[in-house]
């Protein structure tokens, strides 16, 4: 499979962007990958880059943007920060990645038993992992379900990924209001900015349309 073009990346739209990525989460559940050769790749893309998508998710091992999207070099731009939240230059990132580099869809791709989540419920200390744990304080906040303190905990996983999800919403929404670049671009239709979430278990993605 060749790289993206300048021609094909501005053939896709945001829909057709987001259906690209469905198609390669479900060859990746099924062992169906594209081949390619990515030394090719490395030589197309030497010049210029096309992506069609930009994904913000976690450090986590086990979920890298490119592998569980069955995606190549050239394909998509890649975020990764613990707890897949925002700041001042992740916003300026995607700026660039959707304003001036050309992708279509921005997913905030969220996981479930997310340790940094886990870190979070926990009120974990630890350096300056203390003060990035703090931006996801709001969604663990923002679940209100167990009322009961002794199940707000690492130890339920439910309430884990609960609180995943709301961030993954929240997040959504701090890119809308953080950034008018990217909410213009938005509401013109340059762009979608889209939730999911991939569930360590199976290799699954849910999309939050």
């Amino acid at each position: 499979m060749k790289a993206h073009t300048q021609e094909t990346q501005a053939a896709i739209t945001p829909d057709a962007a987001i259906d690209l990525l469905k198609e390669g989460n479900q060859r990746f559940q099924t062992n169906k990958e594209v081949n390619r050769n990515l030394l090719e790749q490395v030589a197309e893309t030497s010049t210029g880059q096309y992506p069609f998508a930009t994904i913000l998710h976690c450090v986590d091992s086990r979920v890298s943007a490119e592998l569980v999207f069955d995606q190549g070099i050239g394909d998509i731009f890649s975020i990764r920060i613990a707890g897949n939240f925002v700041n001042e230059d992740i916003l300026g990132s995607m700026e660039f990645t959707c304003k001036l580099a050309g992708t279509k869809v921005i997913v905030v791709l969220g996981h479930t038993a997310c340790g940094a989540v886990k870190g979070a419920c926990d009120d974990a200390r630890l350096g300056n992992l203390t003060t990035l744990l703090s931006k996801l304080k709001p969604a663990v906040e923002a679940v209100s379900e167990p009322s009961d303190a002794n199940l707000r905990n690492s130890k339920n996983i439910d309430f884990v990924n609960n609180v995943a999800e709301k961030n993954v919403y929240m997040t959504i929404n701090n890119i809308r209001m953080k950034s008018p670049v990217l909410q213009e671009m938005e509401e013109y239709g340059d762009i979608k900015i889209v939730g999911a979430m991939y569930d360590i278990k199976d290799g699954s993605v849910t999309f939050y349309e």
